[in-house]
C-alpha cells in the first residue's frame, strides 16, 4: 500500500536531486499540461528511480531494472547521478532510440526476449544471482512515491481537479492518486490495445492483458501493478479507453500546436479530452500530464 504520506516524504528525499519542470500554458478549455517530458532521461520515471536508489542500501553489484525503454533510462541516469553501477533488461523490440540513450546513460544493456515479462523475468534472475538491488519499472512502493512527487509539485503551481494521465503498469497513476487523495479526482487512460487498468478493474483484480498497438512500447506492461490496482480502487481513479488512432492524432496535435514531441503512450492523456472519452464538467480545472518524450520524431514531419 502506498500513503500521501510516503509521497511527501520521497519528495523531501529526491528534492534538488530531480529538476522541477513547469506546468506551462493553459490550452483550449482551460487545461493545463505538466511538462515531465522535460524531466531529466525524458520522462516522470528518473523520480521513482532515484527515490528508490536513495532509499536502498545498494550493494556493490549496484542495480537492475527491466524495462521497455523509460524505466530503463531512468535507473541508468539515476545511478550514473549517484555512482551506482546499472544493468537494464529490454526486450529485443525496445526502440533503437531508447537502447542507444541507455547506453549514452552508462547502463550495460542486456537485450532478451520479444516482450517486457521475457525481459523481467531475466533480470530478476540475473538480480538474484549477481546480489544487485532490483528497481521494478513501476510495482514498487519507493518507485510509485517517487513518482507521485510531480502531483505534489502539480498542487503547488496551480490548483486542479482532475488529472488525466496515461497508464501502463500503474506506478504513475499510484504515486499521483495517493498524493492528492482526497484533493482531486485521477482519470487513467488507455489505449484499447494495452487496457490493463481497465480489464482490472472490470475483473476486480489485476489480470493478464494482451497488449499491442502504437503505444506499446511504452504502454506494455501485460498487468497492472498490485499497487497500482490498490490505490485505483482505494482513491475511485476512473478508467477510460481511447483508440490507436485517437492517440496517433492527439500526438501529432501536440507537435503542429505546441511544437511538443511525446511519445504514443504521453499521447493517450491527451487524446481522452480530443476524442470525448473525457468531458469536463463547466468550470472543471483539469491537468493533463504529458509524462515521456524518448520517441522517434521522423513521423511527426
Amino acid at each position: 500500500m502506498i500513503t500521501r504520506t510516503e509521497v511527501d516524504v520521497a519528495a523531501r528525499r529526491i528534492a534538488g536531486r530531480v529538476r522541477r519542470t513547469p506546468v506551462s500554458e493553459a490550452v483550449p478549455g482551460a487545461v493545463w499540461f505538466k511538462h515531465e517530458y522535460l524531466q531529466v532521461s525524458g520522462s516522470f520515471k528518473a523520480r521513482g528511480a532515484f527515490n528508490r536508489i536513495l532509499s536502498a542500501e545498494v550493494p556493490a553489484a549496484g542495480v537492475i531494472a527491466a524495462s521497455g525503454g523509460n524505466a530503463g533510462m531512468a535507473v541508468a541516469y539515476a545511478a550514473r547521478a549517484l555512482g551506482v553501477p546499472a544493468e537494464v533488461f529490454v526486450p529485443v523490440s525496445a526502440p533503437p532510440v531508447k537502447v542507444a540513450k541507455l547506453r549514452r546513460l552508462g547502463a550495460s544493456v542486456v537485450q532478451v526476449g520479444a516482450e517486457y515479462a521475457e525481459a523481467f523475468h531475466a533480470a530478476l534472475k540475473r538480480a538474484a544471482d549477481s546480489g544487485a538491488s532490483f528497481v521494478h519499472a513501476y510495482d514498487q512502493v519507493e518507485v510509485c512515491a517517487g513518482q507521485g512527487t510531480l502531483a505534489v509539485e502539480l498542487a503547488e503551481q496551480v490548483p486542479v481537479d482532475t488529472v488525466l494521465l496515461a497508464v501502463g503498469g500503474g506506478g504513475l497513476m499510484a504515486g499521483v492518486a495517493a498524493a492528492l487523495e482526497g484533493r482531486a479526482r485521477v482519470v487513467a487512460v488507455e489505449p484499447v490495445s494495452a487496457p490493463t487498468l481497465h480489464r482490472a478493474l472490470a475483473a476486480g483484480e489485476p489480470v493478464d492483458v494482451a497488449v499491442s498497438g502504437v503505444a506499446a512500447d511504452s504502454l506494455g506492461a501485460h498487468r497492472v501493478g498490485a499497487i497500482g490496482f490498490d490505490v485505483a480502487v482505494r482513491t475511485g481513479v476512473r478508467s477510460v479507453l481511447v483508440s490507436d488512432a485517437d492517440v496517433v492524432a492527439a500526438r501529432l496535435r501536440l507537435w503542429d500546436e505546441f511544437r511538443v514531441v511525446v511519445e504514443h503512450g504521453t499521447a493517450s492523456a491527451l487524446a481522452a479530452l480530443d476524442a470525448g472519452v473525457y468531458r469536463p464538467e463547466p468550470g472543471e480545472r483539469v491537468a493533463v500530464l504529458l509524462c515521456g518524450a524518448n520517441t522517434d520524431p521522423s513521423d511527426l514531419g
